[in-house]
């Protein structure tokens, strides 16, 4: 589900790279240029980990300035007296009360694929030096700081664009920066949106590849899957594999469905992590390593299954992305179970 919840993260993405950013620039179809877009960084993950995550850094860097952004482009237009404050506190909801319960559940799942991401990190953990101190650090860090960045973006754009405009682009920081009337190209705007987009679907097809791999080793996955290139050393069986799948989700769905797939995907998975962490605590260890707070995996997980529950009034279709998608990794697994079944005989 992990490896799913990469590759719908990946096809949002790519969406969101062919539509109304690149639309600036050139009038080309969408799907065809999400599908070049996949094979381009399936192309850059078989290069090697080390040229993808200096491409990351750079491409962070590139969208943490779009970020800041803005940010500047928000606080000038609302101390000149623009923006609409009254927006943030309208809230509409038809029907009862249990409507309203389900609708804010909704928004909330849905907001939790603005997090999407830090799940990846423990993947690249093994290639960090003493990841039991380096790596809670950096997490917590991480989700402080983005965070307190995303909120602040939310309201700025809020403020100066009607959620109805926002809800119905696929470029809605765009439409902030249109409406901000401050002296700033929106197709230089344009241009970091895109270095972002790539960026969340890099390191998305570089988490599924090599979960594909880890699984193949561990024998979960038919054993072709762990295959790497003699001189790259890239997972180039799961980087093929996990490429065709993500041209064949962003042929068949749109920026929101994918979302909302990817939030889904991870709630789930994020439920059983965390009943996890509580199992895994019988095992002793010898050597020092991070241990949370007990009530932090119980609110965890007791979130989690309700975000990710019909409560949350999630669109049937998402489930149905996601049964498709989960069902190819039970058939991949069947068919590895089958082979080595053979194999014993």
């Amino acid at each position: 589900m992990v490896m799913c919840s990469g590759l719908s993260s990946a096809s949002a993405a790519a969406r969101a790279f062919g539509s109304d950013y690149l639309g600036e620039f050139v009038d080309v179809s969408p799907t065809l240029v999400a599908v070049l877009f996949v094979i381009a960084l399936g192309a850059l993950t078989l290069r090697g980990v080390s040229e993808s995550v200096k491409t990351n850094v750079v491409l962070t860097m590139v969208e943490l300035t779009g970020l800041l952004v803005i940010i500047v482009i928000g606080v000038s237009a609302v101390m000149s007296g623009e923006g609409e404050p009254a927006r943030l506190g309208e809230f509409e909801a038809n029907g009862t009360g249990f409507a309203l319960v389900t609708g804010i559940l909704g928004a909330t799942a849905l907001g939790f694929f603005a997090f999407v991401g830090f799940e990846d990190s423990v993947n690249m953990a093994e290639e960090t030096k003493d990841p039991a101190r380096t790596f809670p650090r950096a997490l917590f860090i991480g989700v402080a700081v983005t965070g307190t960045i995303y909120v602040i973006v939310a309201l700025i754009s809020s403020l100066l664009v009607d959620y109805r405009t926002l809800e119905g682009s696929s470029g809605p920081l765009l439409e902030v920066v249109k409406a901000g009337g401050v002296a700033f190209p929106p197709k230089l705007f344009a241009v970091i949106a895109l270095f972002a987009v790539t960026n969340s679907a890099l390191i998305n097809i570089m988490m599924a590849s090599r979960l594909c791999y880890g699984m193949a080793n561990e024998r979960i996955l038919p054993r072709a899957m762990g295959r790497v290139l003699p001189r790259r050393r890239t997972p180039v069986v799961g980087i093929v594999f996990t490429v065709l799948l993500a041209i064949g989700l962003v042929s068949t769905g749109e920026i929101e469905g994918w979302g909302d797939t990817t939030a889904f995907l991870l709630l789930c998975v994020f439920a059983v992590v965390n009943v996890a962490v509580l199992v895994l605590r019988k095992d002793r260890v010898a050597h020092p390593h991070f241990r949370t707070p007990t009530a932090l995996p119980v609110l965890g997980a007791i979130t989690a299954l309700i975000l990710a529950s019909p409560f949350a009034d999630r669109d049937v279709d998402v489930y149905i992305r996601a049964g498709v998608l989960v069902l190819i990794g039970i058939g991949l697994w069947v068919v590895n179970k089958l082979v080595l079944r053979a194999e014993t005989e």
